[in-house]
């Protein structure tokens, strides 16, 4: 009698503490994105409930380039979003005041060709005398010309660099023959083959695991640790479930970004995207470095003071402790000593 009544306690316990969560109100979250599936810990944070169950009620907003995206967190119209990694570290050299809090992919940039010039480009030392289209800001564009440069080549004179709106309007400059040779990242690079073109080079052959969308926020708003810290956590959550979690995962994706569910499931389940949601500090710096030595950003700023990884380390312990015995969160943890150590 004596049991059932303490049981009886602990489940009105924990009745009263849901309760007490579900009457707490939502915190508002602003997030941009890219329609691309290297997104995809968003899409599933949101329809899994993942954001709710975190005390937050997130709004998803979608721009087609990271210049904008990058823009719209400047001018206060986002809270939070994810644009490329040169997107914010060019605005963030030009002064604007930005926190790296996390990632949401890496890797997943693409050159891709017309067949009958696919033989001739073998790396970026063929562009040499070529027109090649990109987008403006976009991660892949800063890679190309950071790679150009290391290969000898001055990417402001020795060839033609078009900077174009998105994805499909540099696909479509390459099938007409407006540019030789473009930059596009994925799905877009398997679209182009069904377009006809061809993949010539990726990015994770030029920068082994280079980081591309960073999570960025306003330096301001990072005082608002609760809030963010529960961001990050959702999102680490998202990122477990997309590993155990394929098909549910697809269908999320499939609500952002319109395609069809192989092609959705080839494009974010390959070795060419990195799925990681650590900020890898270490990464971004040498991405700084290698576009500062390129000549794509000028400036003094020391690149140490954009990042505030004491939200994604208290984020990740938070589920630690949750889970204590759960390696998974322990595993990630180890990943963040070793990316982050500048």
């Amino acid at each position: 009698m004596l049991n059932k009544l303490k049981g009886l306690l602990a489940a009105g316990a924990l009745l009263s503490q849901s309760a007490l969560v579900l009457a707490a109100p939502l915190q508002d979250v602003k997030l941009g994105y890219l329609p691309v599936t290297g997104h995809a810990k968003f899409f599933v944070a949101k329809e899994e409930g993942l954001f709710k169950d975190e005390g937050l009620n997130v709004e998803l907003f979608e721009f087609t380039n990271s210049a904008d995206g990058i823009s719209a967190v400047l001018a206060g119209r986002l809270d939070v979003g994810a644009f490329g990694t040169s997107a914010p570290l060019v605005h963030y050299g030009r002064g604007a005041e930005l926190k790296v809090i996390g990632g949401i992919m890496g890797e997943d940039a693409y050159l891709v060709t017309r067949p009958e010039l696919a033989d001739q480009i073998k790396g970026v030392a063929d562009l040499k005398g070529k027109k090649v289209g990109t987008v403006r800001l976009a991660t892949g564009d800063a890679i190309l010309r950071s790679e150009l440069n290391k290969a000898g080549i001055d990417w402001r004179k020795e060839l033609t660099i078009s900077e174009l709106r998105n994805p499909p309007a540099v696909i479509q400059a390459v099938k007409n023959g407006q540019v030789d040779a473009g930059v596009v990242w994925g799905p877009h690079d398997r679209r182009a083959e069904t377009e006809g073109l061809k993949i010539v080079l990726s990015s994770s052959e030029l920068q082994p695991g280079h980081p591309c969308c960073r999570v960025v926020i306003a330096s301001k708003s990072a005082e608002d640790t609760k809030k963010w810290q529960a961001f990050l956590r959702a999102l680490l959550r998202a990122q477990r479930f997309t590993e155990e979690n394929p098909k549910a995962t697809i269908a999320a994706i499939q609500k952002y970004v319109p395609l069809d569910n192989e092609l959705i499931k080839a494009t974010f389940y390959r070795d060419t995207l990195d799925q990681s949601s650590d900020p890898n500090v270490d990464g971004v710096v040498k991405f700084w470095n290698a576009i500062k030595e390129a000549g794509f950003v000028e400036s003094q700023r020391d690149i140490a003071d954009i990042f505030d990884v004491t939200l994604y380390r208290a984020a990740l312990q938070q589920l630690i402790d949750r889970e204590p015995k759960d390696n998974y969160w322990k595993s990630l943890l180890t990943e963040f000593n070793s990316r982050n150590t500048l």
